[in-house]
């Protein structure tokens, strides 16, 4: 059974001589747990990081530049002063390895030494592109738990293993969505059953197809380097659109979401009594506290528009104001990861899924960022390449699609058709206009295609468990507030527009 009761002393004493395996380090949230369990918990072990890399050295310079060096552990490295790096040092451990591999692509010295002290693996690792390759989106999202199980059940003292994954696979359902396991063979189309096996399959048969049809087409050695890339290329197109239609076949509305599904089916078959809590994250935005407000890596989906509108590419965009987008910062999503390891370490046989989303407790619409977004724009209007100040001019928001496809082809694709022939008849005097111009269409279209979706998800994550494991933490000193995971704490429209609009435009904004 879960603790009865929790506080930051409890969690941070729980990481204190631990030794911590985490996948995807690199990534956003890896860094905010890395950085976090090293401020709060200077005893702990060792953290061992996997990351792709050709050797030891290579992980090694890579964790130092892509983790340790990032902003986001100024605060740590002020804390340790000069004894920052040695103490990175004691307490860090880059491993060149990939889950994607049997034995996470390790020695089987090393493998077997990281067996006898491992007591925590949280696997962040993932491809997260919505429109990925599927065989690439299966190696990680998919095998990669497989192998990550079979590792952690040769771990002799192994007390949790934590997987995040993402509250969208649960497809865009409508209604409440509950914090359940998903069933093997489980599918969002009715009348499908999602056999895993047979899409590993499936990708294989359909590899070795491209590889027998390019084998056939035979060139000269002078066009072999033409040839070799044309057939990369289309191996890539081949399977990005496998993905997608496999995806839409089972009811999921891009790759991304669909292997991530796949992934926890996997773990859940595999996991043999291995306590396992899934955390699944809605949107992830950035820092709202600690260590660094406003701090954030990659774009999400909700970036997107305020980047378009703040480089003048984006004057409107498909959306339903009143919708309910659902967010939740980088910095609560890790708080609530360390107290589930906590509240559900050495429970023999658990499985527990934990939804960290806000649609539920604090709804945020896409009104309240669209708001603070022209507030920021007007309190701190932008500054073009000429030195004149940009003026902040409102977006429109179509609320459905067929209207905006409408407004596009009237506006954009039409004009543009006509200027293309405009311009082939004067020579191309026009090129650079229409150049700028079907550039910025196509970005408006590819937006649109990959969000879409989220823009008009009726869905409403419920987080019951969540708000069980809230309710066991003590919220009584400084100290408790570090690991806040409450989304009732959050004014939308404050951390909007003082936090993540202007951490998005000085972060990735470039």
């Amino acid at each position: 059974m879960m603790l009865d009761a929790m506080d930051a002393a409890s969690i941070i004493g729980y990481f204190k001589g631990k030794s911590i395996l985490v996948t995807g380090a690199t990534g956003f949230l890896g860094k905010i747990l890395v950085e976090k369990i090293m401020r709060v918990q200077p005893d702990v072990h060792k953290i061992y990081l996997l990351v792709r890399a050709i050797d030891e050295p290579s992980a090694k310079q890579r964790v130092q530049q892509e983790v340790i060096d990032a902003e986001l552990f100024d605060l740590l490295r002020e804390k340790h002063g000069k004894g920052f790096q040695q103490f990175v040092e004691e307490k860090v451990v880059a491993l060149a390895g990939d889950i994607i591999y049997e034995n996470l692509g390790l020695e089987t010295p090393m493998l077997e030494a990281l067996a006898k002290e491992i007591d925590v693996i949280v696997n962040i690792a993932a491809t997260t592109n919505f429109y990925g390759r599927y065989d690439v989106s299966l190696d990680v999202n998919v095998m990669g738990v497989k192998h990550l199980c079979h590792f952690a059940k040769q771990c002799a003292n192994l007390k949790m293993l934590m997987h995040v994954s993402t509250a969208f696979v649960s497809g865009f359902r409508e209604g409440l969505i509950l914090e359940k396991p998903i069933n093997p063979g489980e599918s969002l189309r009715e009348g499908t059953h999602l056999d895993i096996d047979a899409e590993l399959r499936l990708v294989r048969e359909v590899k070795k197809e491209l590889t027998a049809m390019n084998s056939n087409s035979s060139s000269s050695s002078d066009d072999a380097h033409n040839d070799d890339k044309k057939k990369k290329t289309e191996e890539r197109t081949a399977m990005k659109e496998l993905g997608l239609q496999r995806a839409r076949h089972f009811g999921w509305s891009n790759t991304y979401v669909f292997t991530k599904a796949m992934g926890e089916v996997l773990l859940g078959q595999l996991r043999g009594d291995i306590p396992v809590v899934i955390m699944r994250p809605s949107i992830i935005t950035s820092i709202r506290e600690d260590p660094v407000p406003g701090w954030m890596q990659g774009t999400r989906t909700i970036d997107t528009i305020i980047i378009g509108y703040a480089k003048q590419n984006l004057s409107c965009f498909l959306a339903n104001l009143n919708f309910v987008m659902d967010v939740i910062p980088g910095d609560m999503v890790v708080n609530a990861m360390m107290a589930a390891m906590v509240a559900h370490s050495e429970e023999k046989g658990a499985q527990v899924v934990y939804h960290s989303t806000s649609s539920l407790r604090n709804p945020a619409t896409y009104n309240v960022l669209y708001q603070s977004g022209l507030r920021h724009f007007y309190e701190n209007p932008r500054v073009g390449k000429d030195g004149k100040v940009i003026p902040t001019r409102e977006m429109y928001f179509f609320p459905t699609i067929a209207r905006f496809h409408l407004y596009m082809i009237f506006t954009y694709k039409i004009p543009l058709e006509i200027l293309h022939l405009v311009n082939l008849l004067l020579c191309g005097f026009f090129s650079r206009l229409y150049n700028d111009l079907n550039r910025k269409y196509k970005f408006v279209m590819h937006l649109v295609d990959v969000y879409g979706p989220f823009a008009f998800f009726k869905g409403c994550f419920d987080d019951m468990n969540l708000e069980r494991l809230r309710l066991t933490m003590a919220m009584k000193t400084p100290e408790d507030r570090m690991f806040n995971f409450d989304p009732k704490t959050i004014d939308w429209d404050d951390y909007f527009t003082k936090i993540h609009i202007p951490g998005v435009l000085k972060y990735l904004c470039k």
